[in-house]
């Protein structure tokens, strides 16, 4: 039996396929949060001697080129890319949010000059975004992540500055204006709860789009540096070993960033169906 009518989930049921990227991902933060109990191999300790191991009970994802454990760098890289991609999704979300409410309500000069300037990042591609931001502040994790997080800024922004002029122009904010209730308070009451379901769901979605950036920009050297342990820069790591049967150097992260991605990418679409912004009802004029 279907556990959804017209693409959302049916009321009172489980949706199974959310319960299931959920348990992945909550699964996956606990086991890399904990994996320094319970794996105590270094991330960054080399052994030329064992380097390119496959796959054994020593060792159960192999090791490197270096001879360090494969299995200790891809739970660290997992909890510096969720680390990396949490800070980007919540600092992106919040600021364009805020950017796209101060346009919305700021009338015509100051939304206008917003959305010029989110018209000129919007010229470039995300990445490409990210990446020239990188370079100008220095290569590495951090400045990755400020570049992923001032390319997303702009979506984020017109999405809640377009759910703000909704807002503000429907019947019960125009009647709060008429009956003299203060901005501030129409902001905190009217404008802010309409707008936080977008906002939640930008983030939500903004959270994979950030783990798959950060990991691009370690793929092609921009991001975290050797010997951090990041999925993109291990991926990198053993591309060109691949050809001569290391499969398992860059297969275990890539791995890795297919399930984050693909759960992150699922549960932001059931939030965003569960907090749609129109099926909101108006809260009172006062």
């Amino acid at each position: 039996m279907s556990l959804a009518v017209r693409g959302r989930p049916a009321r009172g049921r489980w949706d199974t396929t959310l319960c299931v990227c959920v348990a992945i991902l909550a699964g996956l933060v606990l086991v890399a949060v904990t994996a320094p109990v319970w794996w105590t191999e270094s991330t960054t300790a080399t052994d030329p001697l064992a380097a390119l191991q496959a796959p054994s009970i020593e060792h159960p994802m192999g090791t490197d080129a270096v001879g360090r454990d494969m299995l200790a760098r891809v739970l660290g890289g997992a909890r510096v890319s969720l680390a990396a991609a949490l800070c980007v999704s919540v600092v992106g979300g919040l600021l364009g949010a805020a950017l796209g409410i101060a346009a919305g309500l700021a009338g015509r000069l100051g939304d206008g000059v917003v959305m010029r300037v989110f018209d000129a990042m919007l010229a470039f591609p995300p990445v490409i975004f990210a990446m020239a931001v990188t370079l100008a502040l220095g290569v590495g994790l951090v400045t990755a992540c400020v570049g992923v997080t001032l390319s997303a800024i702009p979506y984020i922004g017109r999405v809640v500055r377009s759910d703000v002029l909704r807002v503000r122009g429907s019947g019960h904010v125009e009647a709060a204006h008429a009956l003299g209730v203060p901005p501030w308070r129409i902001v905190v009451r009217h404008v802010i709860p309409h707008v936080a379901p977008t906002v939640l769901v930008q983030i939500a979605s903004l959270f994979s789009f950030a783990i798959i950036s950060v990991a691009a920009l370690g793929f092609i050297g921009l991001g975290a540096q050797i010997p951090t342990p990041e999925w993109g820069t291990m991926i990198t790591e053993g591309s060109a070993l691949v050809l001569l049967g290391k499969w398992w150097v860059s297969t275990f992260p890539g791995i890795g960033l297919l399930l984050v991605t693909a759960a992150t990418a699922i549960i932001a679409e059931r939030v965003r169906v569960v907090l749609d912004p129109r099926r909101t009802p108006p809260r009172g004029i006062l």
